[in-house]
C-alpha cells in the first residue's frame, strides 16, 4: 500500500462546512445528489482507509434525490436536507448492521434509530454509512484487525496512510478528515472523539455526560460512555448539538474576557510538531485578548488514576450483558468474545472483563469489585469536586491543551501497546472521568509532518452551549485545515 502523502503541489481547500453546502444547495449551486455522489467517490476511491464498514451508497442517493426533488416542489425541509452523515457503527441506525467493529455482531441490523441519529434523520440528514472503529470501542488506535482491506490493517489516517487514525471513533474522525462527509456522530468513553478528531484534523463535543441519551449505543461503561457530534467547524458541530437537544441559543462570547487554565502535566510529552503549533496558537490567542491562567498542583491527573480503569473494567460487563440481551442479537459475552479479532482487545475480554478483575497499584490483577466501589465512593467524587474547586478559584472557562501529546503514530501491530494506548488518553482522561463538557478544535497541520494537531478545552459540566461558543470564538482566530486530499 502506498501512502497518501501529505499536501503535494496546491493545498486542498478546507472544504464546504453543514452551514455553506446548504447556502449553495439553496442558491442552486449544488445538489444534495451531486454533493452525496462527490462524498460517496471519495469514500470508494480509497478502501485502503478501512473508514467504512458499511457505505449506503443506493439507500443515501436515493434520499438525496428526493431531498432535491422536495426542494424543487416547495416542500419545507429541515436544516440538514439531504447532506451526508455517518454514523460510527456502535451507534444503531435503522436498517443498517451495528458491528462495534468485531465479527460477533456482523449480521445485527437494528429496526429502530438511536434517539441521538433521529433527531439528525428528522432535521435531514442522509446516513451516508457506519463508519469502522477500534473493536468494541476498547483502544485509542483503530487498529481494528476484524474489519480491514486486504493490504491494510486497521482505519487509516487520511492525511497520510502509514499512520493511525485514533480512536475509538476512527471512522467518523477520518471520514471527516478525507471530506466523505460533512458530520458524523461517534462516541466517546476516555477519549474516543476527540483523539480522532486530533488526529484527522475535525471537530468535537464530548458532552457533559448524561446530556445525550445512551439508548441504542453498544456500551462500554454506562457511567463514562457518550454519543457526541463530529464536524468539519465549531459552528457545525454546535448546529448538531442543537438539533440533538433542542437548545438552539449560543451564550456571547468576548476572547478578553476569556480565562483558560494551563496545567503542566497536560502539556508534557509533546512531539515538536504538536509543541510548535500548541504554543503558535497560544500566542495567536494570546494576542487576540485570552488569557493564559497557569494552575499549579492541580493534581487532576493524579486523581484521576483510581478511576478510569476500574470504572471502565467493571461496568463493562453488566452492561454488555444487558445490552446484548435487551438490545442487541441476543447471544452470549462469551460468544461475542470468542469471536473479537483484534489481540488487544480479546486480551481485555480475556483477562479483565470476563474474570472481572483490574490492575492492582502493583500492576497485578486484582479482583474489580472493591476497587470500583471505592471510585465511585471517593475518587470519582474527588475529582469533581477539584475540577470545581480550581474552575473557582482560578475563574476559569476551561482548561486548554494539546488533545493527544502527538500527531498520528505509524499504523503498524506496535500500536496498540499499552504505552501507546496511556500516551494518546494522556489528557483526554480526566474530563471523562469527572462528567465535563469538552470541545476538541483543530490548531494546524505539523511544519514537519504534514499531519494535524488538535487543541482541547474542557469546562464545567453542564456548560456545553458556552463551550461550543467559546470553540467557535477561538476557531474564528486560529483557522480551519484543509481537507487531507
Amino acid at each position: 500500500m502506498s501512502p497518501t502523502p501529505p499536501h503535494e503541489g496546491a493545498k486542498p481547500a478546507a472544504g464546504p462546512t453543514l452551514a455553506e453546502a446548504a447556502a449553495q444547495i439553496a442558491a442552486g449551486s449544488l445538489s444534495c445528489e451531486a454533493l452525496m455522489r462527490d462524498c460517496i467517490a471519495r469514500a470508494q476511491a480509497h478502501p485502503e482507509l478501512n473508514i467504512f464498514i458499511t457505505l449506503d451508497t443506493e439507500g443515501a442517493l436515493a434520499a438525496a434525490r428526493y431531498a432535491d426533488h422536495a426542494r424543487a416542489a416547495g416542500k419545507a425541509q429541515g436544516p440538514l436536507a439531504g447532506l451526508p452523515l455517518v454514523v460510527k457503527d456502535n451507534i444503531h441506525a435503522a436498517g443498517l448492521p451495528a458491528t462495534a467493529g468485531t465479527p460477533a455482531l456482523a449480521g445485527f441490523v437494528p429496526a429502530t434509530d438511536a434517539p441521538t441519529v433521529r433527531k439528525l434523520r428528522e432535521a435531514g440528514a442522509v446516513v451516508l454509512g457506519k463508519t469502522n472503529m477500534h473493536e468494541l470501542a476498547f483502544g485509542a488506535t483503530g487498529y481494528n484487525h476484524g474489519f480491514h482491506h486486504p493490504d491494510s490493517v486497521g482505519v487509516r489516517n487520511p492525511y497520510d496512510a502509514t499512520r493511525i487514525a485514533g480512536g475509538s471513533s476512527s471512522g467518523s474522525a477520518a471520514a471527516l478528515g478525507a471530506r466523505m462527509a460533512l458530520a458524523a456522530l461517534g462516541t466517546d468513553t476516555g477519549g474516543s472523539m476527540r483523539i480522532p478528531c486530533a488526529l484527522n484534523g475535525c471537530a468535537s463535543l464530548r458532552p457533559s455526560w448524561g446530556r445525550y441519551s445512551g439508548e441504542g449505543v453498544i456500551p462500554i461503561a454506562n457511567s463514562r460512555d457518550t454519543v457526541g457530534p463530529m464536524a468539519l467547524c465549531m459552528a457545525d458541530v454546535a448546529l448538531l448539538d442543537a438539533l440533538i437537544t433542542g437548545e438552539p441559543a449560543l451564550p456571547p462570547v468576548r476572547l478578553d474576557s476569556l480565562r483558560l487554565g494551563v496545567v503542566a502535566g497536560y502539556w508534557a510529552n509533546l512531539d515538536a510538531d504538536t509543541r510548535v503549533l500548541a504554543e503558535a496558537a497560544v500566542k495567536k490567542l494570546e494576542a487576540a485578548g485570552v488569557s493564559f491562567v497557569e494552575v499549579p498542583d492541580a493534581r487532576l491527573q493524579e486523581l484521576n488514576e483510581p478511576i478510569g480503569f476500574p470504572v471502565v473494567f467493571h461496568e463493562a460487563y453488566g452492561d454488555m450483558v444487558a445490552y446484548l440481551s435487551e438490545q442487541g442479537p441476543g447471544i452470549g459475552i462469551e460468544a461475542l468474545y470468542e469471536q473479537i479479532a483484534s489481540p488487544d482487545v480479546k486480551g481485555i475480554y480475556k483477562d479483565l472483563v470476563l474474570p472481572r478483575k483490574t490492575f492492582g497499584p502493583d500492576g497485578s490483577l486484582v479482583d474489580v469489585g472493591p476497587v470500583y466501589q471505592e471510585a465511585v465512593r471517593y475518587g470519582r467524587p474527588a475529582l469533581k469536586a477539584r475540577y470545581r474547586e480550581l474552575f473557582e478559584r482560578y475563574r476559569l472557562d476551561a482548561f486548554v491543551f494539546p488533545t493527544t501529546p502527538v500527531v498520528a503514530p505509524l499504523a503498524r501491530p506496535e500500536v496498540s501497546l499499552p504505552e501507546n494506548f496511556h500516551l494518546l488518553i494522556q489528557n483526554t482522561e480526566p474530563a471523562a472521568s469527572a462528567g465535563l463538557a469538552s470541545i476538541q478544535l483543530p490548531i494546524g497541520l505539523g511544519p514537519q509532518t504534514g499531519l494535524p494537531v488538535g487543541m482541547e478545552l474542557d469546562g464545567p459540566a453542564g456548560s456545553d452551549r458556552r463551550m461550543l461558543a467559546i470553540g467557535i470564538a477561538l476557531e474564528a482566530v486560529l483557522g480551519r485545515v484543509p481537507s487531507a486530499f
